[in-house]
């Protein structure tokens, strides 16, 4: 089996990060909030036409109504300004309850930028470089070695990697670690080892540290638990646990009310309930536990950097307003522009950039990349895309995705809460293409 076909299980299967996308407000839904502080403008005032914009409804609502999905929100901003803000179909299917601006969706796999950005502030703190390998950070992975295939006798051949990997290597998913969602031996070391359901981040470490890597550093592309892995580096350099961290350095300072590892008991009434599609296409509750985080009723022992958190999608919106703002959101500064642009520019080689390596319908491809923590688009006609250069984006498993787009200062984030679709890729990639649609006017 080929790297790419695992990849795909494992973007399916975990936080991994599927993606999702969005659908259209009913007659009595509101498509703006106070929560985000700030007013919904004409379309017009920023260069979008609010009749093609309907298309981008359309789309939405039409997977509502086809029952492909419970409920969305999406949020539309230019230059700052939000210009379209937008509730579909139901937060929960059984009760009738209408999707509501502050609903709390699972994000999955968006936490991995969350985490990036707690990285780089460590970063510009002086904490860490790119280059440093991992293993001044984590003793634990200084002996790791590399699978190399199984000997005459079936046992398995390892070997020393040709370097040590590198924190770089480790933020863009190229240093040789996997999920366990694959059918290759090392995946299978990682599912016997259960290195997702560990007790606290020390023992996963400790585990990680016994299971060779599934290739040499640098020399493939492979979405992993590198950002779980990420979330222990933030605690051993702030001394900090990674939720006490994020919260005091990240959602404090940009208003994220709703973001964290948990769901308290008085928010539970607005928690998203979870929907997988069955074997007839109809959609049913999604059963908890597994590898990825449960019911959300309580602050985890283990908080998952790859894909932990919950958040509201005015919450979220905050967060990738901050990155498209080159760091700054209301007066709250997090990061410096150039860190932004270290965390958002594609540090894969080139020479894996080949199609032969995705996650999902995310291909590592020409013009299409990773940074540290989310995928970028660095050439959009080579990609095939209609984004403007410079756009990076990431998503969830459960149909959470956004992405911020610097070149044409285009800011869009989508939830819904169906797990591991196979449309749910379909979905946002269509997003991309009836947003810009609507962009008449880009030098408006």
């Amino acid at each position: 089996m080929t790297i790419n076909r695992y990849v795909n299980i494992v973007r399916m299967s975990l936080a991994g990060a599927l993606l999702v996308l969005g659908i259209h407000s009913s007659p009595a839904q509101q498509p703006a909030s106070p929560a985000l502080n700030r007013t919904v403008v004409k379309p017009e005032t920023v260069g979008f036409s609010s009749e093609r914009l309907e298309r981008l409804h359309a789309l939405m609502q039409q997977s509502v109504d086809q029952k492909q999905i419970a409920g969305a929100v999406t949020i539309l901003a230019r230059h700052g300004k939000v210009v379209d803000y937008r509730t579909y179909g139901q937060r929960d299917m059984a009760s009738g309850a209408p999707m509501t601006t502050d609903v709390i969706f699972r994000d999955y796999s968006m936490t991995k930028p969350v985490t990036g950005v707690a990285m780089m502030i460590l970063y510009e703190q002086g904490k860490w470089l790119p280059s440093d390998p991992i293993a001044k950070y984590i003793p634990e992975f200084a002996h790791l070695k590399v699978f190399k295939g199984f000997d005459v006798d079936g046992k398995m051949i390892l070997a020393d990697p040709d370097h040590a990997p590198t924190m770089r290597e480790l933020m863009s998913h190229t240093a040789g670690f996997t999920y366990g969602f694959g059918n290759t031996p090392v995946d299978a070391l990682y599912r016997d080892s259960k290195i997702l359901q560990s007790q606290n981040l020390q023992e996963m470490i400790e585990k990680l540290a016994k299971i060779p890597l599934l290739y040499q550093p640098g020399k493939g592309w492979v979405y992993s638990v590198s950002m779980d892995i990420e979330g222990y580096i933030v605690e051993k350099l702030s001394g900090q646990t990674l939720p006490d961290f994020m919260r005091e350095h990240i959602f404090q300072p940009l208003g994220m009310k709703d973001a964290g590892f948990y769901v308290p008991q008085e928010k539970r009434q607005r928690f998203a309930t979870n929907y997988r599609q069955d074997a007839q296409g109809q959609l049913i509750p999604n059963p908890t536990g597994g590898v990825l985080p449960s019911d959300y009723a309580a602050l985890p022992a283990m908080p998952s950097g790859g894909g932990g958190l919950v958040s509201t999608a005015q919450d979220y919106y905050r967060l990738t307003q901050m990155l498209a703002n080159g760091g700054e959101l209301d007066g709250a500064r997090i990061l410096a522009p150039a860190t932004v642009k270290l965390m958002t520019s594609n540090h894969v080689p080139a020479a894996l950039l080949t199609g032969e390596f995705a996650g999902g319908l995310h291909v590592m491809r020409p013009g299409f990349g990773y940074g540290y923590n989310c995928a970028v688009v660095f050439d959009p006609p080579e990609a095939n895309l209609p984004d403007g250069k410079g756009t990076f984006l990431w998503d969830g498993a459960a149909g959470t995705w956004f992405w911020v787009d610097p070149t044409n200062d285009i800011v869009f984030v989508a939830m819904i809460q169906r797990m591991a679709s196979p449309d749910n890729h379909i979905l946002e990639y269509r997003s991309h293409a009836v947003v810009y649609q609507a962009l008449v006017d880009p030098a408006r």
